[in-house]
């Protein structure tokens, strides 16, 4: 029997040509030595959706800047919750 191939099953890539800034391209070049510019534009987009992911994240939490910790509501409040759990 046969094993699965499956690589066969990547991911379809797209070309991109762009300009970039050369001083910048070189110092990330050296400092992932050996790293395809694909590989370090793959990178740079996974980190560029990361840090949007955790500014989205963030900007969630921030409704709870609109009660105070110790606002009591029908489960009690999360300053005292908190307390409980945290020695």
């Amino acid at each position: 029997m046969m094993p699965e191939q499956w690589y066969t099953h990547a991911m379809p890539r797209i070309r991109v040509s762009t300009t970039v800034d050369g001083d910048l391209l070189a110092e990330v070049r050296e400092l992932r030595g050996g790293v395809n510019d694909a590989t370090l534009l793959d990178e740079a987009l996974e980190a560029l959706r990361a840090r949007c992911r955790t500014t989205e994240i963030d900007a969630q939490y921030s409704a709870y800047d609109a009660h105070p910790l110790a606002e009591t509501d029908e489960w009690g409040d999360v300053e005292s919750f908190r307390a409980a759990v945290d020695p």
